[in-house]
């Protein structure tokens, strides 16, 4: 089995955030968050980077991310465009957010055919995250099912103040699987935890800040590839007419489906490393505060390559 492969999504707009946030430094070193993750995935064995990006930000993304991190690890580009939708789909007018993570990942087919690991590219998830998706993509392969597995963290660690969060919220059994997990799209602080709501604030559901959440940190065989080339074909042809201008297709709604046929295991791993992201502007400082104290501690030192 070869090394496995680091997948990262960062062809989202960035809408909420107001910029290309993937490539906006977190350090007075240059580094961005999408920096550290790579650092943490090589030094814990990961063999190859693959990029998903918008084909228009490529010129951008090499010269701030790609071209440094390429002489250090093996990279690749996958571009996640509109026009990549089943023949005779006509795209709807006025769209112009990506079709979600699902998508993002089935474009890679073609270019991954061994294990590897998805990440948000505007996540940063600590070292030993990626040390326990190493391990198990070095260790497990598909049998009479998928073997799949995610990194979850405490909904509580990874609220803003700043405004809401999309989360997986999940439920597990007591061996540490997953049973189900839900796209949340919407989830805020509240003073008696968190809530969530799907209808534009309407009503709210309130959610436990130990809830187990997935951040997008996933471990796969290449199976997904062909079970997420149906899902997307399903999603086109029953989804996108409900709502033309903002449906997407999310990876973790189709792994609960993989769950609840039966084909599919997701054991949830555990990072002894908290969590913090760049969802808005205003949190920046805090991840920079954040990345200044790792640095003090030694776990990371002042220039990354």
């Amino acid at each position: 089995m070869g090394k496995p492969t680091l997948v990262i999504l960062a062809a989202g707009m960035g809408s909420r955030y107001g910029g290309l946030k993937q490539i906006d430094p977190v350090d007075d070193r240059g580094h961005k968050i999408i920096d550290f993750s790579i650092y943490d995935a090589v030094r814990a064995g990961f063999g190859k980077v693959v990029f998903i990006i918008k084909k228009e930000n490529e010129k951008d993304f090499k010269e701030c991310v790609g071209d440094a991190v390429s002489r250090h690890v093996p990279v690749e580009y996958v571009f996640q465009e509109l026009d990549r939708v089943p023949e005779g789909f006509v795209i709807p007018e006025g769209r112009v957010k990506p079709w979600g993570t699902a998508h993002a990942i089935l474009c890679c087919k073609g270019v991954l055919d061994g294990p590897f690991a998805v990440i948000n590219a505007d996540d940063f998830y600590g070292r030993s995250a990626y040390e326990e998706l190493y391990r198990f993509l070095t260790t497990h392969q598909d049998d009479e099912k998928y073997r799949y597995a995610m990194v979850g963290y405490q909904l509580g660690n990874t609220l803003t103040e700043n405004g809401s969060v999309a989360r997986g919220v999940c439920v597990t059994d007591d061996a540490g699987y997953l049973v189900q997990i839900a796209e949340r799209t919407k989830i805020v602080r509240t003073k008696e935890g968190a809530a969530y709501t799907e209808d534009e604030g309407k009503t709210w559901t309130s959610l436990a800040l130990d809830t187990p959440v997935s951040m997008n940190m996933w471990a796969f065989s290449p199976s997904i590839l062909g079970e997420l080339e149906g899902a997307v074909s399903r999603f086109f042809a029953q989804e996108v007419e409900k709502n033309p201008l903002k449906s997407e297709c999310f990876l973790p709604i189709e792994v609960d489906k993989l769950l609840k046929a039966g084909k599919a295991t997701v054991q949830v791993l555990h990072s002894a490393d908290k969590w913090f992201g760049v969802t808005y502007k205003e949190d920046k400082p805090f991840v920079m505060e954040s990345v200044a104290k790792l640095k003090a501690e030694g776990v990371y030192p002042d220039v990354l390559w």
